[in-house]
């Protein structure tokens, strides 16, 4: 199938999960991840009507981006490491991986130097998974006063990546804590936090299910990739 016949197709599949679960579908918006995939992809997914693509990592992004259409709305999903800040900042509408209060200064800071605002989500890891990036749960609680005084930087919400599991029923725990870790945020400190980054080709469903208002979807529209090549 092609690009736009996958998109139609998961569009479609994701309209159906928000009402299902009471929602509006237009209350959850589709990050085409295309790491890996070429400009020319990019383009054809634009063609189709869709323009907001995450990358994961900083390089790949940086050089497909002039490659690319004008006027898509890139967020970078993948971990970001402070020196690759300056870079960043000026071509991402959103930074879905603000992992660690350093990172949170840094961009602060940068963003202030450059007249910016940093608009990000803070990646929590939920499931205490060694080999994942994100905030613990109790550090990011402990942490949230102090980022929100950050002047450059304005949070949008949570995101997290929880470990692949074929049994979908594991995974919704982690999806149903992450929304109740935001309800709790937004009780104690007086803010909204509108973004709910979570879930993936294999498990969007489930996450909008649990409340997620993005959802990172790649290989359903752009097919299986073939990280031995890339």
């Amino acid at each position: 199938m092609s690009i736009a016949d996958n998109l139609t197709r998961v569009r479609a599949e994701l309209a159906e999960a928000a009402r299902a679960a009471g929602r509006d579908p237009d209350s959850v918006t589709l990050v085409a991840v295309s790491k890996t995939w070429p400009a020319s992809d990019v383009a054809e997914a634009l063609a189709a009507g869709q323009r907001v693509f995450g990358e994961n990592k900083v390089q790949e992004m940086l050089a497909k981006i002039p490659e690319a259409p004008a006027g898509l709305e890139w967020h970078l999903i993948g971990h970001l490491q402070s020196n690759k800040v300056r870079k960043v900042l000026p071509v991402c509408a959103l930074i879905h991986s603000v992992d660690s209060l350093g990172l949170a200064r840094d961009l602060s800071r940068v963003a202030g130097e450059l007249g910016l605002i940093a608009r990000v989500l803070l990646q929590v890891n939920v499931a205490s998974d060694e080999a994942k990036f994100g905030f613990p749960v109790g550090v990011v609680k402990a942490a949230f006063a102090e980022i929100l005084t950050l002047p450059h930087l304005e949070v949008r919400g949570l995101m997290t990546v929880p470990p692949f599991d074929e049994d979908l029923e594991r995974v919704r725990p982690q999806f149903a804590a992450l929304r109740r870790l935001r309800e709790e945020l937004e009780n104690d400190h007086g803010v909204s936090l509108p973004e709910l980054s979570m879930g993936m080709s294999h498990d969007c469903r489930i996450a909008i299910e649990e409340g997620a208002t993005m959802v990172r979807v790649g290989s359903a529209i752009f097919g299986r990739r073939d990280y031995g090549a890339a």
